[in-house]
């Protein structure tokens, strides 16, 4: 009987002691987080969460930053890496052969085809002749700002009878993409990022992060609210980068993402004049519309391959696409300072 009693005592112990565990737990609050990398896309990623210890959320960090790696390698258009078929090996086969590629190759290039018949060919996936044209000089530009100079009209033309999206060959059935034209190459930039940024953000919910927001350049994505359930406040950069306002306005984020494309980041000087990285396939020129446009939708790659579309219009028919299109809007900057928004933009204007 004594025996009995003792265990009955232990048992009864156990039994508080685990209340106790419970009840600690549930008061527990995940402390937040912020880590950085760099080198994915040749910009600086950073990510915000909540995690219950450091340890925790650097394993997460860590998992995010081999995930992007992956999307960054197989969207190189520069380098070649073993064991894969990335956007630079279906480049080198081009005119030769169809190449086997991994579906979220496939699946890009495909949301490639079809965002170019939405934006009427300003997001063109098969304008890396001219695009490399455009990148030759402005590295060379840049590395000799006093001889910087413009691609001539002839060279323009040259490349630009190599852009035929219709010669970009998906085979769904064996996962192949094949360019039918020897001179043609790919170039996902105004897309590619936006792409796997959201692929990105899917994958810190399959690793248990509810709650976190992701930068990768212009391109920021939510994953859920923060943690006590108010969105995210995320800020859009003022394109007068020596400015003493640094944010022109802020938008709230429970979901979704912001992406903005600009001329004030990359670009290179020639006799006074700005020419930025944004290329527009109809006139084979960097556009002089706005200084940034940003849009705010649920997905990230239709986002980045928005604002790079919008970028290239003139405000008129860019605000009838996006006022077509469901659960999109955005934000013009224009090169005199005016500010333009969609019907529906919410947006806090920075003080």
């Amino acid at each position: 009987m004594k025996k009995i009693y003792q265990a009955g005592i232990l048992i009864a112990a156990a039994l508080v002691f685990a209340g106790i565990a419970c009840i600690q737990f549930r008061h527990h609050k995940p402390q937040r987080y912020e880590g950085q990398f760099f080198g994915c896309f040749d910009t600086v990623t950073t990510v915000t969460g909540y995690a219950d210890s450091q340890q925790d959320f650097s394993k997460k960090l860590e998992l995010l930053q081999d995930k992007l790696v992956y999307y960054h390698q197989l969207y190189d258009i520069y380098h070649t890496y073993d064991g894969l078929n990335n956007l630079k090996t279906i480049n080198d086969n081009a005119g030769v052969q169809p190449v086997e590629v991994d579906a979220e190759i496939f699946h890009l290039l495909k949301l490639g085809k079809e965002m170019y018949d939405k934006t009427e060919g300003r997001l063109h996936i098969a304008y890396g002749s001219v695009l490399s044209l455009w990148h030759e000089y402005r590295e060379e530009g840049l590395k000799d700002p006093l001889h910087a100079k413009l691609p001539s009209q002839a060279e323009m033309d040259a490349r630009a009878a190599h852009i035929d999206i219709e010669k970009v060959i998906l085979d769904e059935q064996s996962s192949t993409v094949y360019l039918a034209d020897a001179q043609m190459s790919l170039d996902v930039g105004s897309i590619g990022k936006g792409y796997a940024v959201q692929k990105l953000a899917a994958y810190a919910r399959e690793i248990g992060m509810e709650h976190a927001l992701i930068s990768v350049g212009g391109n920021v994505c939510a994953v859920g609210s923060r943690a006590d359930g108010t969105p995210w406040r995320v800020g859009i950069e003022n394109p007068v980068l020596d400015s003493d306002k640094p944010y022109l306005a802020a938008v709230e984020l429970s979901a979704g993402c912001l992406v903005t494309s600009g001329d004030y980041q990359r670009y290179y000087e020639v006799d006074g004049e700005r020419y930025c990285h944004i290329i527009d396939p109809k006139t084979n020129m960097p556009p002089r519309y706005f200084a940034s446009v940003s849009v705010q939708a649920d997905d990230s790659g239709v986002a980045d391959a928005l604002s790079t579309s919008l970028f290239n219009m003139e405000y008129e028919q860019g605000v009838s696409l996006v006022e077509e299109m469901e659960d999109v809007e955005a934000m013009w900057v224009g090169k005199d300072g005016e500010i333009r928004y969609s019907s529906g933009f919410k947006v806090d204007e920075e003080k």
